[in-house]
């Protein structure tokens, strides 16, 4: 079964987008602590500020998303945010500005993330939701590894050559907009979902609803919905926020696995971008068949089995004059960790909530996300300082070998209900 070609589009809109982002991300970990000879404890602080600025922002997008039902152009929105801190980025100067600009670039990635995923699901077969997933991860994590190859390359021929850096991603940020814009059609969910279920009725024989009484009244187009966070207390959302929430509280930033790969090594600066391809080739080899392997086995298995890879890369950093294999091996482990949650998690949420808050629902998975891993990264870097690389790795990775087995206890009933749901 093929998927969507607004899922094609939506991950072309990606691809380019994450050149842009993560040509700027993968050098900023060096370039402070470097470049500009700061700790990590304030590392630590610009990687949670990263994190947790999206957070409410990711909340925010999705409501908007459902309650306008354009997702397109709240995504839109977001995309436009980003595309302005690269320009801006060509003309700042000092730790401040830039740490601003990027912080502000988050915000726009937290904005566009939740009305880009409801696209993603409502123009899905429920059944092969996590493919879908997995196959816009593909994209997007093709972006992801090609803005660090980027980033490597200038940096290689023009040493210092960040504004050159800068212009590439600026010029594909841009580019990402107008795909988007020309290319993605204004999906209404909402009024899709509606459309939908009179259609059964009138198929059914069943009466028609007198003034659109029945329980999806919220769906009508044109109607004016009165928005309800009432999802949040169902059973089986909770969970989800939950397990979530602590997972990601245990989930240490990519910069620091990869600073502690190259304190522990020694290798020349001019070679850390590729770290983040590394990661990034295993994340786009394994987001398809890990987005079928959630379809197949359970979504909420393989979000909770894939922290076990994360696990591994803990321990792989943490290890004394691991060399090569120990790095390649973590990051092959990161790339499999991301492949199974990040879509994964997405899926998940969006068929707990229904069509007209499931852009909301998707938005406060990844927002709970964000800012359990803005503390998760402040937390490190105070570890880091204060017991030293080794010993906070080992310390994270112990906490993460307690709570992955009580997250898969806590969320191995949602698969079941939802296969039901499936069914029926």
């Amino acid at each position: 079964m093929r998927v969507s070609s607004v899922v094609v589009a939506l991950g072309f809109v990606s691809l380019l987008t994450d050149i842009s982002s993560e040509a700027v991300s993968a050098v900023l970990p060096l370039f402070i602590t470097g470049a500009l000879g700061m700790s990590t404890l304030t590392y630590g602080f610009v990687d949670g500020l990263m994190q947790g600025a999206t957070a409410l922002v990711r909340v925010v997008g999705g409501w908007a998303s459902d309650r306008g039902d354009h997702p397109k152009w709240v995504a839109f929105l977001g995309y436009g945010v980003s595309a302005l801190t690269r320009a801006g980025l060509l003309l700042a100067s000092g730790f401040l500005a830039i740490t601003a600009l990027v912080a502000v670039d988050r915000v726009g990635k937290g904005m566009r993330t939740a009305p880009r995923d409801a696209m993603i699901a409502a123009s899905s077969d429920p059944r092969t939701l996590g493919r879908s997933f997995g196959v816009h991860r593909t994209f997007d994590t093709v972006g992801a590894a090609l803005g660090p190859l980027a980033a490597f390359v200038v940096l290689w021929a023009i040493p210092n050559g960040y504004r050159t850096v800068f212009v590439i991603s600026f010029g594909c940020a841009v580019l990402g907009l107008a795909v988007l814009g020309l290319m993605v059609p204004d999906l209404r969910p909402r009024r899709a979902a509606w459309l939908e279920r009179h259609r059964v009725r009138e198929e059914r024989g069943l009466p028609k609803c007198k003034g659109c009484t029945c329980d999806l009244t919220a769906l009508a187009p044109g109607g004016k919905q009165s928005f309800s966070w009432r999802f949040l207390t169902e059973p089986g959302v909770r969970r989800l926020m939950g397990v979530a929430g602590l997972l990601a509280l245990l989930t240490v930033g990519d910069g620091f696995v990869y600073l502690s790969l190259q304190t522990r090594d020694g290798f020349a600066s001019k070679w850390f971008p590729l770290l983040y391809v590394g990661t990034n080739a295993a994340y786009m080899c394994l987001a398809t068949p890990m987005g079928r392997l959630a379809d197949r086995i359970g979504r909420a298995k393989v979000f909770v089995a894939s922290h076990v890879a994360l696990l591994g890369a803990y321990l792989c950093a943490a290890v004394v004059g691991g060399g090569t294999a120990s790095t390649v091996a973590t990051l092959a482990l990161l790339g499999l960790f991301y492949a199974g949650t990040d879509g994964v998690l997405s899926a998940l949420a969006g068929r707990l909530a229904g069509p007209a808050v499931r852009g909301s629902a998707i938005g406060t998975a990844q927002g709970v996300v964000a800012g359990s891993r803005m503390c998760a990264s402040w937390l490190f870097g105070l570890a880091w300082f204060t017991l030293g690389r080794s010993p906070a790795m080992l310390l994270v990775a112990g906490l993460l070998a307690v709570a992955v087995p009580v997250a898969w206890r806590t969320l191995r009933p949602l698969d079941a209900r939802l296969r039901t749901q499936a069914a029926a």
